[in-house]
């Protein structure tokens, strides 16, 4: 018969604890490492512990590092965790006194969160540094793309000539606030919970600012029920990740639209078309339905990791801790994906010019512009204006020709609704229906015309070029800090030898 009283039940070791203990190994070693360092040198700095008694177990923390192989352990049940197990290794050396001084004015609560805030900072900034990188490559294929006519579409039908380079700019815009929520979701991961300890930080003169500066962060976190409580820095993160990759998904349709048959404004380059097994003339971009599944996955693994925390009890739990963060990972990895294959996508489409003259001559998509120059030109009021234009665009549509050969029509539409002739002659009307100087003319703030749209692209640079700043100021501190800590650390245990 089993052993019932003895921990850990064998059914809750396999299911829970030997998990729990390989996610550990796979994404925790370093930071406890980082931790342990800190703590050290903080503890002895503040005079917790004598400079003895912590050089002792800075060298025993070195020769673990050096002589543990955390890749072949495998979970046996006899340490709980992986923190554990360090200990157990420390009581080895150096017997249980000394060992359990590490231990001082900290608690598992204080440092689990600080862990998982480390490797989501490490995972967000290569998140961000993907998605600055696409924001580059789309806008300049924006610029390449300034003066490309495309058909935008509203409602799924056509509705007005603009340019890929706008189209382009408009979803770069999104992009960018994006980043911007990213970033902001990144702050809070940078305020270190260490010093909370269990609940309520500890009656030994610790030193909170130390460190959260040792660790690479900004500040520590304020309130320390907040810090073993709190796991907003979790939702925030992911409702911020997840909004990134809803976004890119509606790009993502767009493209499966404007390159369907039926469309045809989008070219994909052979090199991202696979062809049909059977049917040879078929040329599928099923690239982009790879990316609308990995953004939809990305999507559904970030709402799983806010649903998870709905109705958790304000308190230190599991449901936010080891199975949950190490779940959450995958949408870093879908998400990742994502960004690095839009990245090499968007420059290598292009237009397909004659399709889109096909498109806008079938859709009558400049009419709006006829109107509009009947109101400057021949003082008619909009009204007026849009009414003889419905009618000319409703004979050539009949007629199947494009607007440019629909002058006589808008003459008789225009005598029979106006009862005069128009101040148009035919040069005037045809480029008041071209898609050229439909787009030119609408050069106002935010429009596609040239001077509007090389403007906008200038500041949605100057915005990036202020996001790659601020990433590589966190990769400094954070090299800073790692570099003070070792530093620091070493100076510690060299003050005794093995």
């Amino acid at each position: 018969m089993k052993d019932t009283t003895k921990f850990p039940n064998e059914t809750y070791k396999d299911t829970v604890l030997a998990p729990l203990f390989e996610g550990a190994k796979a994404h925790y070693v370093q930071p406890i490492r980082a931790i342990n360092q800190a703590h050290l040198v903080m503890l002895a700095e503040t005079k917790i512990v004598d400079e003895e008694t912590a050089a002792k177990i800075a060298n025993a923390l070195l020769h673990i590092d050096q002589n543990v192989d955390v890749d072949g352990l495998q979970y046996t049940g006899e340490f709980e965790d992986y923190f554990f197990l360090v200990e157990a290794e420390l009581k080895s050396r150096l017997g249980p006194d000394i060992a359990g001084a590490l231990h001082t004015a900290r608690s598992r609560n204080d440092m689990d969160h600080t862990v998982f805030k480390l490797v989501l900072q490490q995972r967000t900034d290569a998140l961000l540094a993907l998605a600055q990188n696409l924001a580059d490559q789309m806008v300049s294929t924006a610029q390449r793309e300034s003066d490309t006519l495309i058909v935008a579409y509203t409602h799924g039908q056509p509705a007005q000539p603009s340019t890929f380079g706008h189209y382009l700019g408009a979803a770069t815009e999104v992009l960018l606030r994006d980043i911007e929520r990213l970033e902001l979701a990144r702050k809070s991961l940078d305020k270190c919970p260490m010093g909370a300890a269990a609940i309520t930080t500890s009656g030994f003169p610790i030193d909170r600012h130390r460190m959260a500066n040792l660790l690479g962060f900004g500040a520590p976190q304020e309130n320390a029920y907040g810090c073993i409580a709190s796991v907003d820095y979790v939702t925030g993160l992911y409702s911020a990740m997840k909004l990134l990759f809803l976004h890119l998904g509606r790009l993502v349709q767009d493209f499966q639209f404007w390159s369907a048959f039926e469309v045809g404004q989008l070219y994909v380059p052979n090199s991202f078309v696979q062809i049909s097994s059977i049917m040879p003339q078929k040329r599928n971009p099923v690239p982009i339905e790879h990316l609308r599944l990995l953004s939809s996955l990305s999507v559904g693994r970030c709402d799983m990791m806010v649903n998870n925390m709905h109705n958790t009890p304000f308190t230190d739990m599991n449901d936010s801790e080891g199975e949950v963060q190490q779940a959450g990972y995958a949408a870093f990895e879908s998400g990742g994906r994502v960004l690095q294959l839009l990245s090499a996508f968007v420059p290598a489409l292009s237009i397909n010019a004659d399709k889109v003259r096909q498109n806008t001559d079938a859709s009558c998509i400049t009419i709006t512009e006829l109107a509009d120059t009947l109101v400057r030109k021949d003082g008619l009021s909009f009204r007026q204006a849009h009414e003889v234009a419905a009618q000319t665009a409703k004979s050539v549509i009949a007629k199947n020709v494009g607007l440019a050969q629909g002058y006589e029509d808008f003459l008789v539409h225009f005598g029979e609704s106006i009862g005069q002739k128009s101040c148009l002659d035919l040069e005037m009307y045809q480029r008041a229906v071209a898609a050229e100087h439909f787009v030119k003319v609408r050069d106002r703030f935010g429009g596609p015309g040239p001077d509007a749209l090389r403007a906008s692209l200038d500041g949605y640079q100057k915005q990036i070029k202020l996001f790659k700043e601020n990433l590589a100021a966190n990769l400094k501190k954070q090299q800073v800090a790692d570099d003070e800590r070792e530093k620091s650390f070493n100076q510690l245990a060299s003050k005794r030898g093995n």
